[in-house]
């Protein structure tokens, strides 16, 4: 418990970023998860559609500082990765 008014306005404050913080957290792991399911079925124009949507997301949570910059980036270039082998395997063949 808060000894004073200030340290108990940070409590509320902090409960209440951690709970932002932990809903965009999640809606990045389901966006996740909906890209590793559009690769592993082979579809590209899926894959590549939710690829924007991760990238689009991680950006906005970098920005809010909710997810460091790096991890955004290099969880950006993991995907895509991952979907370019998958677009470029359905052009081979």
């Amino acid at each position: 418990m808060a000894n004073t008014r200030s340290a108990a306005k940070r409590a509320r404050q902090t409960a209440l970023r951690t709970l932002r913080n932990k809903s965009i957290l999640t809606g990045l792991k389901r966006q996740q998860k909906k890209l590793a399911v559009a690769i592993a079925s082979g579809d590209g124009t899926k894959a590549k559609a939710e690829l924007n949507v991760l990238a689009s997301r991680l950006d906005k949570a970098a920005k809010r500082g909710v997810v460091h910059e790096n991890l955004a980036n290099r969880r950006k270039s993991k995907a895509a990765k991952k979907a370019e082998a998958i677009a470029s395997k359905k052009t081979q063949a």
